[in-house]
């Protein structure tokens, strides 16, 4: 009896004389091996974050929230405002988290007769050994990689705008010379939100380049108790560094590679629509007490904390979860408040809530 004629490509298949099953396609080894890569790089971040965590917790008691988006902010390549009344640590958390990574680090205690020059440096008259005088740029204490604002509300507006370029554009311009920034360059700013003698509201300009708004409270009674042991005794937090600036930089920039899908995206976006006044999406609450919603910023906001969420909870991906966790720190400073919602002592947080009660989460595939 004959043989099945063969095809190119394939072998017979003994069920169905004459047909030929297709040939398998042979497995490429380097999709197993990206995706092997992906998980080593996931996995290191994931333990790093964990560790630069755990090593501020040596120092700072309770904040638990407070702490892991500290350290998001940093990887996200963002700035953070801390606001509490004085006495709760916030100044401390700053330099424990400086403390925790090998980075230079540089205190500004801002005053009402801070100047400008005080913060990004000055011009300086120089003159050398041979009698000739030349100008030279003295660099100031915004040349560092962490950089703390500390009460960042008792300098004037002119004094608290030398911040934006720096924030910003991570350069300092001085006459006709830009000076680029180390990487990493992160701003943390304290501010007292009691209204004291003194004090100069940020402007919103300013307010909305800091990527997180956290809000310092007061400790519950254990870790409270657990603070006077500390402070009142003996001793010592040991904190070390738990890694140097090229690994900080390596993990920024895995950050920025973290896919996040569409509907994930669209999510945020009708998150930040949500806070604008008269949109089709925003409560009542927003239409009623809202005068001015959020900036794009605060999409890109969500979007870059929700991916170092993700990274930090070993995923490569972030969720619609991962941006609604975000909302909070993200918008409640970029809400401007219309006269009666300052005069019914609305607090943002309260309308970021009622917004988010409002946008429902996309799934996958829905527009």
């Amino acid at each position: 009896m004959p043989r099945p004629a063969s095809r190119p490509g394939g072998t017979s298949d003994p069920r169905r004389p004459g047909r030929r099953r297709p040939a398998r396609r042979a497995k490429d080894p380097t999709v197993n091996q990206e995706t092997g890569d992906v998980r080593v790089q996931v996995d290191a971040f994931q333990r790093d974050f964990n560790r630069l965590v755990t090593e501020i917790r040596k120092e700072i008691v309770g904040y638990d929230e407070q702490i892991r988006l500290v350290a998001t902010a940093l990887f996200a390549r963002g700035h953070v405002l801390l606001e509490g009344v004085p006495g709760l640590g916030k100044t401390q958390l700053v330099k424990a988290l400086a403390q925790a990574i090998h980075t230079r680090f540089s205190r500004i205690q801002f005053t009402p007769d801070l100047m400008p020059a005080d913060i990004v440096g000055t011009t300086m008259v120089v003159e050398d050994a041979g009698g000739q005088k030349t100008f030279r740029f003295q660099r100031g204490p915004i040349f560092a990689n962490v950089v703390l604002a500390d009460e960042i509300n008792r300098a004037t507006p002119k004094t608290q705008s030398a911040l934006l370029e720096a924030m910003q554009e991570h350069t300092v311009t001085s006459g006709d010379t830009t000076y680029r920034l180390e990487e990493p360059f992160f701003v943390l700013g304290t501010q007292n939100p009691l209204e004291m003698e003194g004090t100069y509201p940020l402007p919103e300009a300013q307010l909305d380049r800091f990527l997180f708004k956290l809000t310092v409270d007061y400790l519950g009674e254990d870790d409270l108790v657990e603070v006077m042991n500390r402070t009142t005794k003996a001793h010592q937090s040991g904190i070390g560094p738990v890694f140097d600036i090229d690994r900080i930089n390596q993990m920024i920039e895995l950050v920025r590679r973290v896919p996040v899908a569409d509907h994930v995206v669209r999510y945020a976006v009708r998150i930040v629509r949500g806070t604008h006044p008269r949109s089709e999406v925003a409560p009542e609450p927003v239409n009623r007490f809202v005068k001015y919603g959020s900036s794009p910023r605060g999409v890109q906001a969500m979007i870059l904390g929700a991916k170092v969420r993700a990274l930090s909870e070993g995923r490569h991906h972030a969720s619609c979860a991962d941006v609604k966790a975000m909302a909070l720190p993200a918008l409640r400073h970029r809400l401007i408040l219309n006269f009666e919602g300052e005069a019914e002592d609305v607090r943002t947080d309260s309308v970021v809530e009622a917004v988010l009660a409002a946008v429902p989460e996309i799934r996958e595939g829905a527009a």
